[in-house]
Order: structure tokens, then sequence, then C-alpha cells
């Protein structure tokens, strides 16, 4: 692919991937065809911030575990409201790099 698209992509998407795996992304980017840039631009990425506002306001009730497709926590989170507070706490510190490497594997795995 053209190493000014992929540098724009980089630049325009890099708040949602773990900054450890920029490098290793733009390397895949470059060698990939240019047929499939097309399926990378149409991802979902989820956004770290947005998911931290939402575990912030609504964690207890595990909304931010349901949108992350963490199913069984959410559940576990909503029948014991975050169980009693201290999962929510934990969630508000590791939501955004789980967020992050959430969007970084389905990247992966169009790749």
């Amino acid at each position: 692919m053209d190493a000014q698209k992929v540098d724009m992509y980089i630049m325009t998407n890099q708040k949602y991937f773990p900054p450890e795996k920029i490098m290793y992304l733009k390397e895949k980017l470059s060698s990939m065809p240019e047929e499939k840039f097309t399926m990378i631009s149409a991802i979902d990425l989820k956004d770290p911030t947005t998911l931290l506002l939402v575990s912030i306001f609504l964690g207890s009730l595990g909304i931010d575990r349901f949108m992350l497709g963490d199913t069984g926590m959410g559940v576990l989170k909503l029948l014991t409201a975050g169980c009693c507070g201290i999962l929510t706490i934990i969630d508000w510190f590791t939501v955004s790099k789980r967020t992050k490497e959430l969007n970084f594997s389905k990247l992966m795995a169009l790749i």
C-alpha cells in the first residue's frame, strides 16, 4: 500500500490503538495489498475515551463490559453492582487499554 495512505491512516486513528503496537501496525499496513484498504477503513473502531466515560458513569451496571463484548463480566457487574464497586474502580483504570487492544485485534483479523 502507498506509504502516504498508511501514514494518513495511522495519524488519523492512532488514539484507537496501543502506542507500543503502532510501528508493527504501520509495517503490516505497508505490506498489505491495496484492495484491502477499503475493508480496513470500514472497521468500526471503539473510542477509548467514550468507553472510559461510559465506565465512569454506567460502569456499575456493566455497560462498559457489554460494549467491549465481555458479556459474562457485564452480567456479573450488573447483578452485583460492579462487585460492590471494586470491579467498577478497576475498570476505570483498565478500560482504555482493553479498548485499544480490542481495536488492534479487530484490525489484525482483517489483515
